[in-house]
């Protein structure tokens, strides 16, 4: 028999917020559906919300725009926008159509309709954040959506086993979308360029904000790359926001195949050793070993809150109003004393 979960409304948790007559400043760091599944939990608690950005992608509509326009992958800045739409029919009207996909035996076969719009609005604007603005605001996004650099990055990863018949070897693994596959150990990512910029408004995002939420997502192709672009990781460094790892339901078949959650934390730090965390947060029936995660988590300056946060179809997908409840209880049991403005 499944563990009783009770449900918490948005309208209890929004009901909350106001009578603390105020509410935290959020930027959330991630992509793909890890980080729409927070967004989507995130926009329920708070008005004041960020999304930053991965701009490695390479496969899908992203990566076919990408080679052939030379443009920042929009597909996780689409889902992104589309999560952050309203509840109302304004809003769950205009997240079908950006996430709507062509089917067809030409060439506009596979492209989202949200990821042709975003192109169009950079090319007539010339300014990515601009345009992610304009296209927010059509959508009635409960938030603002930005790229972590203006350039698109190519992820690499050095892969132990990656070839079966050469298993003690390791190799170099090129593209986000293979990375996201690959069999194998995946050793360290790396981003080409090495030294990428950072999006100005992003880096601002992060230096003003109450928390800061990393996670959840794809580990090594939607997590940690945040993590390689200097400015971003100095700023995370820098903010005196609080910072909130939320960690997967499960490990990700490919890049974090059999991994542990505290695994999830040791090769996070590997890769930021100087980042220091507040909270890790992790669904209570997703931790066999809450001794090791409490450990690991130490290590990052962290301390450990379970919660159960996982849907109730049995799926590796977080429940967008057991997530909020989870992180307006973080916020509150973390965050300052008294109002955060």
């Amino acid at each position: 028999m499944k563990p009783y979960r009770r449900r918490v409304s948005t309208l209890s948790v929004r009901r909350t917020l106001r009578r603390r007559g105020a509410q935290p400043k959020v930027v959330a760091l991630g992509g793909g559906m890890g980080l729409s599944a927070s967004l989507a939990a995130l926009r329920r608690i708070t008005g004041d919300l960020t999304a930053v950005v991965t701009v490695a992608d390479d496969g899908g509509s992203s990566g076919r725009l990408r080679e052939e326009l030379g443009v920042l992958p929009p597909g996780d800045l689409r889902k992104a926008l589309a999560a952050l739409c309203g509840d109302d029919d304004w809003g769950q009207t205009w997240a079908r159509v950006i996430q709507h996909r062509f089917q067809s035996k030409g060439e506009i076969n596979g492209h989202a309709v949200g990821n042709l719009l975003i192109v169009a609005l950079w090319e007539q604007l010339g300014d990515p954040v601009q345009a992610l603005d304009l296209v927010g605001r059509l959508l009635g996004a409960q938030g603002r959506v930005l790229p972590m650099s203006a350039v698109p990055l190519e992820l690499q990863a050095l892969v132990k086993g990656h070839d079966p018949e050469r298993p003690e070897d390791v190799d170099t693994v090129r593209g986000q979308a293979t990375v996201a596959l690959t069999p194998g150990d995946v050793q360290s990512v790396h981003l080409v360029p090495n030294d990428p910029p950072a999006v100005p408004e992003a880096v601002e995002a992060v230096l003003d904000a109450d928390w800061v939420v990393l996670g959840p997502g794809s580990w090594f192709s939607s997590v940690i790359p945040h993590l390689l672009v200097p400015d971003l990781l100095d700023a995370l460094a820098e903010t005196k926001a609080r910072k909130v790892l939320s960690l997967n339901l499960a490990p990700q078949p490919g890049e974090t195949e059999g991994f542990s959650p505290q695994r999830h934390l040791e090769v996070l730090g590997r890769h930021a050793p100087k980042l220091a965390l507040d909270v890790v947060l992790a669904d209570e029936a997703a931790v066999p070993d809450r001794e090791s995660l409490a450990d690991a988590a130490k290590r990052l300056g962290a301390a450990v809150e379970l919660a159960p946060v996982a849907g109730p179809d049995g799926s590796a997908k977080h429940d967008p109003e057991l997530l909020a409840a989870a992180y307006d209880r973080i916020f509150r049991m973390h965050g300052r004393i008294g109002p955060w403005r």
